[in-house]
C-alpha cells in the first residue's frame, strides 16, 4: 500500500470511530481534564510524558484494603484520541469499589509513533500499575485490561503478544491483567486460517504497525491459560468487522479460554459510548460481577 492510501485508510478509520462516539464527548480533550482523578506518570521517552489519571473507590476503604482495578486504553487508530474517552466508565467502576484508571499512550499523530510502540506503552503501564499496587490499594492479582477499538486491542496484546518491553522496564513484573473488557476491539491484523478479513488486513501493513503485522496481532497468539474475556462489538461494524471477533472468540475457545462475544445488532464502529452505553457498561459490570471483582448490584425493594 503506497503511502498516500495508507494515510487515507488511517485517516477514514480514525473519522470513523471519533464520529460514531456519544455526541455530547465527540471531541474529547487532549490533554485531558478530569476532576477528581489522581494522575500519576508512568513512563517518559523520547519527551513524552505518559499518565494514568486514577479514580479511587467512592466511600469509606479500610486502610489495607486491596481493590480490584481496572485499566482502560482508548481508542483512535493508535493515530490519535484522549483517555478521557473512558471517563465515565472510570466514574462508574469506582463508584462499584474498583480503582479505575484511564491511560494515555504514545500515538502517530502527537509522537509519531507506530502501533507497535503503543503496545510497549500499554506493557510499561501495566507493569507501573501492578509495580505500585500496593500505595494505590490494588490487589496485583485482579487486574483488568480494556479498551476500545485500538484500545481494545492494546488491552488483548498485552494478553497475548510476547515482546514489545520497553528497554529498562523491570520484566520481573508481569504485564499480563487477569481479565479483560474489549469494546469493538481490532484483533486481526493480519491473515488467519478459515478468516476472511473482506480486506481489512490491507490497512495494517509493517509501514503502519512498525513491524509484521502477525507479530502485533492477538489473534494469531491466542494460547491456552489466557485471561477470561468479554467482547462487546457490533453487528454491523465496518471499520472493525464482526468476523474478526468471532474467530478471535472461537480460537480462544479452542484453547480452552473463556471468552464472552455479546454482538449488538445494528450498531457500527464505536457504539458503546453512544446509544448503547448504559447496556455495555451493564454488561461490562456483569461479567466482572461473575470474576467476583464486584459484588453484584444492590436491588431496589
Amino acid at each position: 500500500m503506497n503511502r498516500l492510501a495508507l494515510f487515507l485508510a488511517t485517516t477514514a478509520l480514525c473519522l470513523s470511530a471519533r464520529a460514531q462516539d456519544d455526541p455530547q464527548r465527540r471531541n474529547f480533550t487532549y490533554p485531558p481534564l478530569m476532576d477528581g482523578a489522581q494522575v500519576e506518570t508512568y513512563k517518559e521517552i523520547n519527551g513524552a510524558t505518559l499518565k494514568l489519571w486514577i479514580f479511587q473507590p467512592t466511600g469509606a476503604v479500610a486502610p489495607d484494603a486491596k481493590r480490584p482495578a481496572i485499566v482502560f486504553f482508548f481508542g483512535g487508530g493508535w493515530t490519535n484520541g484522549s483517555p478521557s474517552q473512558f471517563e465515565r466508565q472510570c466514574r462508574h467502576f469506582a463508584e462499584r469499589g474498583m480503582v479505575a484508571i484511564t491511560a494515555d499512550y504514545r500515538v502517530a499523530s502527537r509522537q509519531q509513533v507506530k502501533a507497535a510502540a503503543c503496545v510497549t506503552d500499554a506493557k510499561s503501564c501495566l507493569r507501573w500499575v501492578r509495580k505500585h499496587a500496593e500505595q494505590l490499594g490494588i490487589d496485583p492479582d485482579r487486574i483488568a485490561a480494556a479498551g476500545g477499538s485500538a484500545g481494545g486491542h492494546l488491552a488483548a496484546a498485552l494478553a497475548t503478544l510476547p515482546g514489545f518491553d520497553e528497554a529498562g522496564d523491570d520484566t520481573s513484573v508481569s504485564a499480563v491483567p487477569n481479565a479483560l473488557v474489549l469494546f469493538n476491539p481490532a484483533l486481526a491484523l493480519a491473515p488467519f486460517p478459515g478468516l476472511d478479513l473482506q480486506g481489512f488486513d490491507s490497512r495494517f501493513g509493517e509501514e503502519r504497525c512498525g513491524c509484521p503485522p502477525e507479530a502485533i496481532s492477538p489473534l494469531n497468539h491466542v494460547s491456552e491459560h489466557m485471561p477470561p474475556t468479554l467482547i462487546m462489538h457490533g453487528r454491523a461494524d465496518t471499520t472493525v468487522p464482526y468476523t474478526t471477533v468471532e474467530a478471535f472468540t472461537a480460537e480462544m475457545q479452542k484453547k480452552g479460554n473463556r471468552c464472552d462475544l455479546v454482538g449488538y445488532d445494528g450498531q457500527k464502529h464505536s457504539f458503546f459510548n453512544n446509544a448503547r452505553y448504559n447496556e455495555t457498561l451493564a454488561e461490562a459490570d456483569k461479567f466482572l460481577v461473575s470474576l467476583g471483582y464486584l459484588a453484584p448490584p444492590k436491588t431496589t425493594p
